[in-house]
């Protein structure tokens, strides 16, 4: 661990040409707390992609909530990938075509949606400009909040449900959604995927399909590049897998306890500080500009 004291010699040398594809986690990760990405971290950003690493968004958001940011820091006009809904959709960053999906099996999702109300709880869906819920909340506002997308309440929800549906969110105070989570992994261990990715928000989604499955199908299948030419930036459960995958793992120093315990490396600085951009000129570009 010497490199943290010696100015990268040599160490960032090698990250310089072996690092190709960078994927960044959105809320708490490439995002401050005011949901703002910094003209630092965009000019860091773009100086990457200027040197051929690929730059891949990988956010529990939808895509329609994930495109400003992709905006933001140049994306729209790559050649590369957003990963959106925790992984259940792959989408081209430019054209905004869709290449893989995964949804939630039918009668997973109305099975977890009935034990839902039955706990009392809200869901949450996330389709085009809109979140669906199935009752309004002030979980469904913050929602709005974070993501951009207004709350509506469909006349019937599992109607909705047996459409399709990439995952449930399930909206809770934290206290109650711990127990809940842990009974829901009991319920549908080897069927799907539980976890909390903020403390209020506990996700269903299909099985296998996390950011860290799209993110390998990413680098390895239409990249052809190897986990070890990968960089991962997170700092919740919803990176677990995303952060097993890539070689050189990153958690935020602001992140989860069992995220900083997982990552191979931590960043110097918070989502706050411009932690990412701060990272990435230390490691992957040699230099430090404030």
């Amino acid at each position: 661990m010497l490199f943290f004291f010696s100015g990268f010699s040599g160490y960032s040398e090698h990250m310089k040409h072996d690092i190709r594809l960078i994927a960044m986690d959105l809320d708490d990760t490439l995002f401050k707390h005011d949901l703002t990405i910094s003209d630092r971290t965009v000019r860091t950003l773009r100086r990457a992609a200027d040197r051929g690493i690929r730059l891949v968004l990988a956010s529990g958001r939808s895509p329609e909530a994930m495109y400003p940011a992709a905006d933001r820091i140049g994306i729209s006009a790559d050649d590369s990938f957003i990963i959106a809904n925790n992984g259940s959709q792959i989408i081209d960053s430019r054209t905004r075509t869709i290449l893989r999906e995964h949804f939630l099996p039918t009668d997973i999702a109305l099975e977890a949606f009935r034990l839902v109300l039955a706990a009392g709880l809200s869901c949450h869906i996330y389709e085009g400009n809109s979140i669906h819920v199935s009752k309004e909340t002030e979980y469904s506002d913050r929602d709005w909040q974070l993501s951009g997308l207004k709350p509506e309440i469909p006349a019937d929800f599992e109607e909705l449900i047996r459409k399709g549906v990439y995952k449930l969110v399930i909206p809770g105070d934290p206290e109650f959604i711990v127990p809940v989570q842990a009974e829901f992994k009991v319920q549908f261990a080897g069927r799907a995927t539980v976890f909390v990715s903020k403390p209020f928000f506990m996700e269903v989604l299909p099985l296998n399909a996390g950011k860290g499955e799209s993110l390998k199908e990413v680098a390895e299948d239409l990249l052809g590049l190897s986990a070890d030419q990968v960089m991962a930036f997170g700092d919740s459960m919803n990176d677990e897998s995303m952060l097993r995958y890539a070689g050189h793992s990153v958690a935020m120093s602001n992140s989860r306890p069992e995220i900083l315990a997982l990552a191979r490396h931590t960043s110097f600085l918070s989502n706050d500080e411009d932690g990412v951009a701060d990272y990435i000129e230390r490691v992957v570009l040699g230099t430090s500009n404030n």
